[in-house]
């Protein structure tokens, strides 16, 4: 994958929002305004303390969606850094299977038709339809970033998109844990493979 005004090495710090109360009750979020659990601030307090550890991050980026925006705060907080809203970081829109269980769509006829990206529910997205939404915001963050570190807040649904761009296949790509963190190279134009991070307990 080629990036424009990469001539040093920079990373691209992708972390999923923390619990959130749909996590939590394992439903289809219904409503953006869903905020974290008590455990998903400390998973994102976890995921924060990681990122100080290992890495330098300039700004942070995150989807509106409270659930990720308060995973946002909480890094800032940690790294003393300014939170930016992307717009089009937001979830995957699962349609007629917002507010249901996760296993809803099994119960769709066109769910296990074909590869899983490329199902569409009712009214909302496919994961392809993410990929075709976020892939230009992440090729625009790497250009404005260089060689330096940026921290992108998003969900489960944008990171399986980012990650199958990067590898250039789905095959292979799994949903990253709440608080999760993937880590992306760049240099020279190129994408190096997705590092998952092992996951810390918040002291």
């Amino acid at each position: 994958m080629v990036v424009e005004n990469a001539d040093s090495t920079g990373r691209l710090i992708l972390v999923r929002h923390g619990e959130s109360e749909g996590n939590r009750e394992r439903t289809f979020t219904q409503d953006q305004r869903v905020p974290l659990t008590a455990r998903g601030r400390e998973q994102a307090r976890a995921a924060a303390l990681q990122i100080a550890k290992r890495y330098k991050p300039i700004r942070i980026m995150v989807s509106p969606y409270l659930r990720a925006w308060q995973t946002a705060e909480v890094i800032a907080e940690v790294l003393g850094l300014a939170v930016q809203a992307v717009p089009d970081l937001h979830e995957q829109s699962f349609g007629i299977f917002a507010g249901q269980p996760y296993d809803a769509p099994l119960s769709d006829p066109a769910y296990h038709e074909g590869p899983r990206w490329h199902w569409r529910p009712q009214g909302g997205e496919s994961l392809s339809d993410v990929y075709e939404r976020v892939v230009p915001i992440f090729e625009r963050i790497t250009g404005e970033s260089g060689g330096q570190d940026v921290v992108i807040v998003s969900h489960g649904g944008v990171m399986l998109a980012l990650c199958a761009y990067v590898t250039g296949s789905w095959d292979g790509v799994t949903l990253t844990p709440n608080a999760g963190i993937v880590v992306v190279e760049h240099r020279g134009g190129r994408y190096s493979p997705p590092l998952t991070l092992a996951g810390e307990v918040a002291s």
